[in-house]
């Protein structure tokens, strides 16, 4: 029986979930698909400066899984920006924290909505 993955903690839902050309029609069949784990990976190392081992705490997992989450964004925002597909935000498996704990001083600035993906607005 295989372990079961562990949800990933994300402070917040982008507040805008799709992003790409202007002249692009929203064509589903040429669309990248990232995950909010994805979103939340980008923005705590590449916008907020965080190591990747300081991202996996705040995310409440190990930094191997870290890494592999954050090389996937990588080529997800590549693939997007270089062949001008529009890029989605949507799924994943995660968590959104409650607002509350120490380790995360950005909830209450960042707080989106709580209204896609499979995540919900169960804290940890």
């Amino acid at each position: 029986m295989p372990r079961p993955r562990k949800w990933r903690k994300v402070c917040c839902l982008p507040s805008n979930r799709r992003f790409g050309p202007l002249d692009s029609p929203a064509d589903m069949n040429r669309s990248v698909n990232m995950t909010v784990d994805e979103y939340e990976t980008i923005r705590l190392i590449d916008l907020e400066g965080m190591t990747q081992e300081e991202c996996a705490e705040r995310m409440n997992v190990a930094r191997t899984t870290v890494q592999g989450i954050y090389n996937d964004a990588r080529k997800k925002l590549a693939d997007s920006l270089v062949n001008g597909r529009p890029l989605w935000i949507d799924g994943g498996e995660y968590r959104l924290c409650d607002g509350l704990g120490t380790a995360c001083g950005s909830c209450r600035r960042h707080r989106g909505g709580h209204g896609f993906g499979e995540g919900g607005p169960e804290g940890f």
